[in-house]
């Protein structure tokens, strides 16, 4: 499987704990015939989290060793722009063929889900947030969080 991982993937890895080796378990992510991905922004995400949350040295290590596993999709790229665009302008229904209740988006999902779409990637993520562009700019799979507790 082709997958773009969501921040909050990473979250659950960097924790190691029984939840993210069920999930491995589960979803074998790092199976060597599935292509993982971030982006960029991810990246900046994952980073910041990891100073405001004080990560010790056995922390970093494995948030490390997860980061040089994941090949960072740049978001510099006119397409991605562009999808970024209509993405914003679709979730806030200013195109005709939204069906559902405008949205705000994070300006970091934004840019994480025009990344999935334009490189057709499978968004892996335990948020909400993206469901209305599922099949309609992306291929999204969701890990129900609630399930593994």
């Amino acid at each position: 499987m082709n997958y773009l991982l969501d921040t909050n993937i990473l979250l659950i890895y960097t924790r190691n704990s029984e939840f993210s080796q069920e999930i491995e378990n589960e979803y074998n992510l790092f199976n060597p015939l599935n292509n993982l991905a971030i982006s960029v922004v991810t990246l900046g995400e994952i980073k910041a989290i990891a100073k405001k949350q004080g990560y010790g040295s056995s922390k970093m290590k494995i948030l490390e060793r997860l980061l040089s596993n994941l090949p960072v999709i740049d978001i510099n790229i006119k397409e991605i722009i562009e999808r970024y665009a209509e993405i914003d302008a679709y979730s806030q229904g200013k195109l005709q063929k939204t069906k559902f209740s405008a949205r705000n988006m994070g300006k970091n999902d934004l840019w994480i889900a025009a990344t999935s779409s334009f490189y057709e990637l499978t968004l892996l993520t335990t948020d909400n947030d993206f469901r209305h562009l599922d099949k309609s700019y992306l291929k999204l799979e969701e890990i129900d969080i609630k399930k593994y507790r």
